[in-house]
Formats: structure tokens, sequence, C-alpha cells
């Protein structure tokens, strides 16, 4: 009886809440590399969560589950990033962006100088062994196309498909389609133990004079509403109203959390460099 009671789930509970009061890291964590974030969010997305970033066509949702990717990735976490809108090359040209601070198009058309070509190449070299993996993912035969790609990868803790609709099965309506494609990346992420992060479009937010995301925003016949456990809203005013006093300003809004508070961060977007920088916490 006694040995049953020892190896009980609730055990097993005490023993994770005692080993984290005494300065282990929690497995069941996984910091996003965002202070501001992973504070609000209680140290970071969670294993076994569906986590959803949506935003306006070209806010930055894909530089910032990249950056998200990246940044876990040197934490020691186990990544992979996996895309249906870039090809591998052009991930690993926005990664040396990013990381190098260096201009995409420098970086296409040869035009950095010698400093900016020794800092890309010493980049290169600090994320040869915390790189995500990155792979190709074509867009339809929906999860278990996902499912399948995995098996074929090392045993990660977090996935990043950008975007949510490279899941779709392509053969009902875009709301039953995105409806279908939550519910099953909920349960993927529930059987293997990990955090899936996806990215969703909201184009419709361009039409309203207040453009911050709401969950409503997200659709999916209210799928993301209900089954995702963290929804994130990107929101840069500048793209509506260019003007050098906000340029850069993002607000990152978390809308659901399932185990935490709900509340905003803030971010700058440097967009020659497709990177974004917590504000109460820039990088140095």
């Amino acid at each position: 009886m006694t040995r049953s009671a020892d190896i009980s789930p609730l055990s097993v509970l005490l023993s994770r809440v005692d080993a984290v009061s005494d300065g282990i890291p929690s497995r069941e964590t996984l910091a996003c590399g965002f202070p501001s974030l992973d504070k609000l969010l209680g140290g970071g997305f969670r294993r076994g969560d569906l986590v959803v970033l949506g935003g306006d066509v070209a806010s930055g949702k894909s530089a910032l589950a990249l950056a998200f990717a990246l940044r876990a990735a040197q934490l020691q976490t186990r990544v992979a990033f996996l895309t249906a809108e870039m090809t591998i090359e052009r991930v690993l040209e926005r990664t040396i962006a990013i990381e190098a601070r260096a201009r995409i198009d420098d970086l296409r058309q040869g035009g950095l100088d010698d400093v900016a070509r020794a800092n890309a190449g010493a980049v290169a070299l600090r994320l040869r062994d915390h790189l995500p993996v990155i792979e190709r993912l074509p867009s339809g035969g929906g999860t278990a196309k996902l499912a399948a790609a995995l098996d074929e990868l090392p045993e990660l803790d977090l996935v990043v498909v950008d975007p949510l609709g490279a899941v779709a099965r392509g053969d009902r309506t875009a709301d039953e389609e995105m409806a279908t494609a939550v519910r099953e990346l909920k349960t993927l992420a529930l059987d293997r133990d990990i955090t899936i992060l996806t990215t969703a479009p909201l184009p419709q937010l361009a039409s309203r004079p207040d453009r911050r995301p709401t969950l409503d925003d997200f659709g999916g016949l209210g799928s993301i509403k209900q089954h995702a456990d963290v929804v994130l809203g990107l929101f840069r005013q500048d793209m509506y109203e260019p003007s050098r006093d906000i340029e850069g300003a993002t607000e990152l809004l978390i809308r659901k959390n399932r185990n935490g508070p709900t509340g905003y961060v803030d971010l700058y977007f440097y967009a020659q460099w497709m990177r974004f920088e917590d504000m109460l916490d820039p990088d140095r």
C-alpha cells in the first residue's frame, strides 16, 4: 500500500514542486526566451499545450514564431520549426538576420561590410549546436502528415507550425478546416507531451478602428477559443499609422491563458532585421 502511494501521480507532482522550489528547472515548462512573456505565463509554455499566435498579414507572426524557436533552442529546449511558407534556406537567412542584426537585403545581395560579415559568421558558429530543426511542411494532408514528419525527427519539446493552414486537409470550408486542425493539434500536443505553437493570419483586423486582435477574431468556429491553451495576438500600430514616435512599438496580447492571467507585454520590432526584442528586458 505504501509503495503504491509513493508512485501515485499526486506524489510525482509534489516531488516536482519540491524540485522546482529547490531551484531545479521544471521539465514541464519551456521558456520562450522573452522574459516578460515567460513571467506572465508562469515561466513559459507548458508541455501538452497548444499555443496560437495571430495577427494581421505582414505583422511579423512568422518572425516572432521563429524568434521563439531560436531563443528556446539556445536555452537547451529541443525545438523544430516547420514551415509551409518558406524554404529552409530562407528560414536560415532570417535566422542570421535576427541573430546578427543584419539586413536581409544585404545578406541576399552580398552587401555586408567586413565587420557585419564577421558578425554573421560568429553568429552562425554560435548557433551551430543550438539551432532548431528546420524542415519544410507541405500544405495539405492534415495532422497525420505532421505526425508522420515528427516521427522522422529527434525527440522534441517544442514544435512550431507556420502557419496553421499548413495542416488543413483541404476538403471542407476554411472554418471547418481550422476547427479540425486545432482539435487535432491539441490532441497531438497531449499525446506527444510537447508544446505546439502555430501561427494564424487575421486579415480582418485592417477593416476596423481598433486593430488589436481579440479572442473572437481567431474564428475557426470557436475552436481556438475553446481548445487552445494560450492565444497570443500581435499588434503593431505603425502598420496603420506610420510615425517615428511609434515605429517598432509592438503589443503582444495574451488573450487566453488557461493556466494563469491574461495581459500584454511590450515588444520592439526592428523591421530591417526581422527581430523582436522585449522592451522591459532588451537584449544587449
